[in-house]
């Protein structure tokens, strides 16, 4: 039997406010256990939460990037559940009439592929506290510092058929955040994070199969590997005549799969009502036009007028949008160059990229800056050096030798362009190989790479590409 996959993702991004979402407590990452959790965020009896105005502003500038609804009135609510790490005994959120309502996001799959993946909500709640396992020996420890911090909670439609598209989609959300500056996006820190639902159906079905939610995971990668081998496992059950549990999984990165946690609450269970400490939110249109106004360049946006002004595909142009460093050293990069868009991209998202991930580096530690490697770019652009020679600099500027233009003189690095040296080096070549000149001109083209081969190895690969290959065709064919 075929199966299809259906996946929708719930994100959790910790938006980029200074306090909490109903108190003045600090939100800021790393201070000592149970050092940030005030009275407020612990709901101890007579406190009062007062709901923080730049949350709701944050909240607003999603849906305007993410092209959805603004509710004019929305209501929080609360949700009761018990855990250690919640002690006042329920999360303040929203249910049924959240602040966003349907919006969508445009996503690039890959190099061909762009799908439409549709947002049905998104709504500001408090965060829970965190419990810790590892250094109590037969306890667990309780951090309420990130009780009561502010989140945006995105909920997608079951859009998605492929761990790909979950990803793409997850990166490209990811980018937007940021570049609304709502979020930091550090998902080792847990300010942005992800619950993915999957389950699985004959092909052909129109009616979902039983879902299982796999919980809290932070990283692209790590959701890909838990989405494929949650589908593995769905499908291996169904086949085998068993039947999937609308459960909540954790996701063991170590073992690579997913195990049981609880059985899946249902929002009757959470016996959600109004809260009775916080009046309806009503959102004035003055807001949301001052808003409007303040928004950046968004992603979609950048990329269009990467596309249009620099001459670049779309997946070209993807890349250089990821994020708003990224496409600001590109920028630069083009500006540094004299203009030379494309060859300024190509090595930016091949060699640059590839560096940096393959020393575990992040753009804004590269050792080599856009302005440099703008220089490297003008140099292939005005002939001063080949591609290949290109890459010998680009090592040597990793390593800190020097500016482009001086460890092309210290190495004598000049390609080759004066047409008498070229001429003569290609004179000395075929007179040295009158085999090979009489094969190819009895019709074994492919030789012409072994003349190529010759020139550059003589001339220590200084020759200029276009210019030898000319050259050398004219004298070939006598």
């Amino acid at each position: 039997m075929e199966w299809e996959v259906v996946i929708g993702l719930e994100v959790h991004a910790q938006l980029s406010t200074k306090s909490k979402i109903f108190s003045g407590a600090s939100t800021e990452f790393g201070a000592e256990p149970n050092t940030q959790a005030c009275a407020i965020d612990l709901g101890m009896p007579g406190v009062l939460p007062v709901l923080n105005e730049k949350a709701v502003e944050m909240a607003v500038k999603f849906a305007l990037g993410a092209n959805a609804v603004i509710s004019p009135k929305s209501v929080f609510a609360r949700k009761n559940y018990f855990y250690p790490d919640l002690p006042k005994g329920y999360q303040i959120s929203q249910f049924e009439l959240p602040i966003v309502g349907k919006g969508y996001l445009d996503v690039m799959v890959d190099s061909e592929t762009t799908k439409r993946i549709n947002i049905t909500r998104a709504h500001l709640e408090e965060d829970a506290g965190k419990s810790l396992h590892e250094d109590f020996q037969g306890s667990t420890g309780v951090d309420l510092n990130r009780a009561g911090t502010p989140l945006l909670e995105i909920v997608s439609e079951p859009d998605m058929r492929s761990a790909k598209e979950a990803v793409a989609y997850l990166k490209t959300l990811h980018t937007l955040v940021r570049y609304l500056d709502i979020c930091d996006g550090n998902m080792q820190e847990g300010s942005f994070r992800c619950d993915a639902n999957v389950s699985v159906r004959p092909k052909g079905e129109t009616k979902l199969g039983t879902r299982t939610e796999l919980k809290n995971i932070n990283s692209f990668r790590f959701v890909e590997r838990a989405i494929n081998y949650e589908v593995e496992r769905q499908i291996n059950v169904i086949e085998n005549g068993g039947k999937i549990t609308q459960e909540t999984r954790l996701y063991d990165p170590n073992k690579n799969e997913t195990r049981s946690m609880r059985s899946k609450e249902e929002a009757n269970d959470y016996r959600y009502f109004p809260d009775p400490d916080l009046l309806p939110l009503i959102i004035p249109s003055e807001l949301i036009e001052r808003v409007k106004r303040e928004l950046p360049e968004l992603p979609q946006q950048k990329r269009e007028r990467f596309m249009q002004a620099y001459n670049l595909s779309a997946y070209d142009a993807s890349i250089l949008v990821s994020s708003k460093d990224m496409a600001a050293f590109y920028e630069e990069t083009v500006n540094a160059s004299k203009n030379q868009p494309k060859l300024a991209a190509n090595w930016i998202i091949s060699e640059l990229l590839g560096a940096l991930n393959k020393a575990g580096l992040e753009l804004n530690e590269s050792p080599i800056s856009s302005a440099q490697l703008g220089q490297l770019v003008e140099r292939i652009g005005d002939n001063t050096i080949s591609g290949k020679i290109a890459k010998t600099i680009f090592e040597a500027l990793w390593n800190k030798e020097g500016s482009v233009d001086e460890i092309i003189e210290k190495r004598g690095l000049k390609q080759v362009t004066d047409t008498g040296a070229i001429e003569k080096l290609i004179d000395e070549i075929i007179a040295a190989n009158p085999q090979q000149v009489a094969d190819y001109r009895a019709g074994k083209e492919k030789l012409f790479g072994f003349f190529v081969g010759q020139a550059m190895k003589l001339s220590g690969g200084k020759m200029n590409p276009a210019q030898l290959n000319d050259m050398l065709k004219k004298k070939l064919q006598g």
